[in-house]
């Protein structure tokens, strides 16, 4: 048995912890609501702007091959989550645009986040959680690459 000390994890594997937790129960959530989709789908999805998203836009965005997007993208479409339509700005590009019950989702999503929100407040005490928000909120401009994309 060694007699090493625990290792202090880094703020990276701490952030990547909190932030599959917070995606898992939001995906679980979203599930037993009826809206079935697999992780990596619904990150796709929920990079999708509200005015629509180009799929080379929402492949980098969620740093994956066009390839890789264009069949989660598909499978989006089987579930009902999404719709392709001919871009207007370009002929040769088209737009990715929630459908109705892609809305939806993303509506159900978006008061989950904040019940997660206000859970963990209570976990570790609202000035406690507001400090470390408005800490990720100061990193945010030197680290998000798509800031502004679809917030």
């Amino acid at each position: 048995m060694s007699m090493d000390p625990p290792q202090q994890l880094s703020v990276g594997t701490l952030l990547l912890i909190a932030q599959r937790a917070f995606e898992e129960e939001i995906a679980t959530a979203l599930h037993e609501q009826g809206f079935q989709f697999t992780l990596a789908q619904g990150r796709l999805a929920a990079r999708i702007a509200q005015q629509g998203s180009r799929l080379t836009e929402l492949a980098d965005a969620a740093g994956i091959t066009k390839q890789s997007a264009a069949y989660l993208l598909k499978e989006l479409e089987r579930s009902g989550l999404v719709l392709r339509q001919p871009d207007p700005s370009d002929a040769r590009a088209q737009r990715v645009l929630l459908t109705t019950r892609g809305l939806a989702a993303q509506q159900a999503a978006r008061g989950i986040e904040q019940g997660i929100e206000r859970r963990w407040a209570q976990l570790i005490g609202a000035a406690n959680f507001a400090r470390l928000k408005s800490a990720l909120e100061d990193l945010r401009p030197h680290l998000d690459r798509h800031q502004g994309d679809s917030d």
